[in-house]
């Protein structure tokens, strides 16, 4: 299991209320920093979960794929399950944020240096 799956399991899947004060008190005091670094993480689980579910249902598929064999296969359908049960890329992102998993840096600091 990749290490975004682990670290998804115990995140409440459903949206809830945030504190924006808090948000942007870790982004460096700018709400739109903060949204800025959440939506990039977000872009990048995203992608990473999509090549992985498409990795692993390639595995199963097949160059002749009858109507039985599509209603048959439930290993594809079970790891379909599994993805759609994992929280939205973003709450994940908001989580990694909020919990200082992430390590960001803005390219105004990166020019400075």
């Amino acid at each position: 299991m990749s290490e975004i799956k682990e670290r998804a399991q115990g995140i409440n899947p459903y949206i809830e209320a945030r504190n924006v004060f808090a948000m942007s008190a870790k982004g460096g005091g700018n709400i739109y920093e903060s949204l800025n670094v959440i939506g990039s993480r977000s872009r990048q689980i995203s992608v990473e979960l999509k090549r992985e579910l498409h990795s692993k249902l390639e595995e199963f598929a097949s160059a002749t794929d009858t109507l039985e064999e599509v209603h048959e296969n439930k290993e594809q359908i079970e790891i379909s399950k599994f993805y759609e049960r994992l929280p939205n890329p973003a709450i994940i992102a908001l989580n990694e944020f909020m919990n200082d998993e992430l390590e960001y840096r803005m390219r105004e600091d990166e020019e400075e240096a």
